[in-house]
């Protein structure tokens, strides 16, 4: 029982309003939106859209990033109705906490901050070479073997006080540097298009080959066992496997979420501010991959820097520098979006007592969780500066569709527990489009490396052992409930809305 203790949506609205864990509504649509955009157009399109072109697709990444929209689409219709019922921080794992239990909850949290905090201090890093290349700096700021990457150490201890200041001003920021990077991305689009051939597009598949063992999912090896059919790249398999890592390019939409409690009219601005930023980054990695496949042979599109590499390859010098800059930006916002989105979930654990509940503090000025956001925002430049984490960034998308999974599932069971709750935004074909989502997440799952999914593994004992030590014997529901205090209900949390109000007056 204590297991699958759940906390109701009322009871979970009710705790925002407590005056010492309570979060300035700052937030609009466009704010929204705005992240959104924000964090999913950075290192996916600037860097995923060739080198999966010239590793596993070729042209038919195009089909790629459509694959893996769709499986984000669906995902995204369930975030869309759960954030805007229970607008609360902590996104899937507070969903996961109305639903499936604590225990589930938990996971979603550790799984959360894994894939928060790692995306950040990976795209940390990439934000701090990008910079060097655009100023011609010292390598050494970028790190190696011996020194720290102080790049990456600069980036996060800026964003994190942009961060604490608040999220209005994070809104701000971000918004100058989307335009900047959409301008950027606009102008591969365009002036790219000029200097398409089409006989690059053929074939728009290419033929199947084998595949590296290394670079093999399970999906494949599986399908090899049943039907004897090796594992390839390129071809329908080649496609499919580009979709699983293009998914990372989509991450940032679910994020969006994290910012409930803070916008002001979460019942009709989350539902906008979800679908509206995917569908803008979907048709922007759309255009750019049919522009640079375009431009130059899919084969010659595997490097650190595939658009600024296909515009070299056409005699346009001139642009690769400014594809720099939309880089830097883009990184930029990624980085700042990525941290808000962890200390959210972090906050949220805290004030559930999960984690201790002194972390949960909140700024009496700013109205921002600052403890959470100090010390998420060292072990972030910890990360960035100390570590090699080229083999350990795949685990953010498994962390990604993992949540989405459970945020899918969270749906269909809310809809049985809780058919009385009041939903501005309703997921349409309940129960089969959360399934399609689910289906979806697993295949896309399954096509990541074996050592992808031990490392998660490993990650998620450890989070075990946490919870098992320290989480389920500080839980508020569990203290809650051995006290014979009961649950709040929606009469209650009206009340007491009411009862504030006059209070004000």
């Amino acid at each position: 029982m204590q297991l699958t203790r759940t906390k109701s949506v009322e009871q979970s609205i009710k705790e925002t309003d407590e005056p010492e864990h309570k979060l300035k509504k700052s937030l609009s649509a466009w704010d929204l939106t705005v992240f959104g955009v924000g964090v999913i157009i950075g290192t996916g399109i600037f860097v995923l859209t060739g080198k999966q072109a010239a590793l596993n697709a070729g042209p038919g990444v195009v089909l790629s990033f459509i694959l893996a929209a769709i499986a984000c689409g669906l995902a995204a219709m369930c975030y869309a109705e759960f954030s805007s019922t229970v607008p609360v921080a902590g996104s899937a794992y507070t969903f996961s906490y109305a639903t499936l239990g604590e225990l589930v909850a938990w996971i979603i949290g550790w799984d959360l901050v894994l894939e928060l905090g790692l995306g950040a201090a990976v795209v940390a890093r990439g934000w701090s070479a990008y910079l060097q290349n655009l100023f011609d700096l010292p390598t050494w700021l970028a790190g190696d073997e011996a020194i720290p990457d102080f790049g990456a150490i600069f980036i996060v201890a800026l964003l994190a006080v942009v961060a604490i200041v608040g999220a209005k001003l994070s809104g701000r920021v971000t918004g100058v540097l989307v335009v900047i990077k959409i301008a950027v991305v606009l102008l591969v689009i365009v002036v790219g298009a000029f200097y398409i051939k089409t006989a690059n597009y053929h074939p728009f598949i290419p033929p199947s080959k084998p595949k590296s063992e290394e670079v093999s999912g399970l999906t494949q090896p599986l399908i090899q066992a049943l039907f004897g059919l090796e594992p390839t790249s390129f071809g329908i398999f080649g496609v499919v496997a580009a979709a699983s890592v293009v998914f990372f390019a989509y991450i940032g939409f679910d994020i969006v979420a994290t910012a409930a409690e803070e916008t002001k009219n979460p019942k009709r601005d989350m539902p906008r501010g979800i679908i509206g930023s995917l569908v803008i980054c979907t048709v922007l990695y759309v255009l750019v991959s049919l522009v640079i496949t375009g431009m130059v042979k899919y084969d010659k599109l595997n490097s650190a820097a595939p658009l600024a590499e296909a515009f070299k390859l056409n005699g346009v010098t001139w642009a690769s520098k400014l594809i720099s800059l939309g880089a830097v930006c883009g990184i930029t916002t990624v980085i700042l979006v990525l941290m808000l989105g962890q200390s959210r979930v972090l906050f949220a654990m805290a004030r559930d007592g999960l984690l201790p509940r002194g972390l949960a503090k909140v700024h009496p000025t700013f109205g921002t969780p600052y403890v959470i956001t100090i010390i998420t925002a060292a072990c972030i430049a910890a990360l960035a500066a100390f570590v090699d984490l080229e083999k350990l960034s795949e685990m953010v998308s498994i962390g990604t569709l993992f949540a989405f999974v459970v945020v899918s599932a969270g749906v269909i069971i809310l809809r049985r527990t809780r058919p009385d709750l009041e939903r501005s935004f309703k997921t349409p074909g309940v129960p089969w489009l959360p399934i399609l989502a689910i289906l979806a997440c697993v295949w896309l799952m399954l096509n990541l490396p074996v050592e992808t999914w031990l490392r998660f593994i490993v990650w998620m004992v450890i989070g075990f052992v946490i919870y098992f030590v320290y989480g389920a014997s500080h839980s508020r529901v569990g203290m809650r409930a051995a006290s014979g205090e009961g649950e709040a209900t929606a009469e209650s949390v009206a009340a007491d809305r009411r009862k504030s109000l006059e209070d004000n007056d």
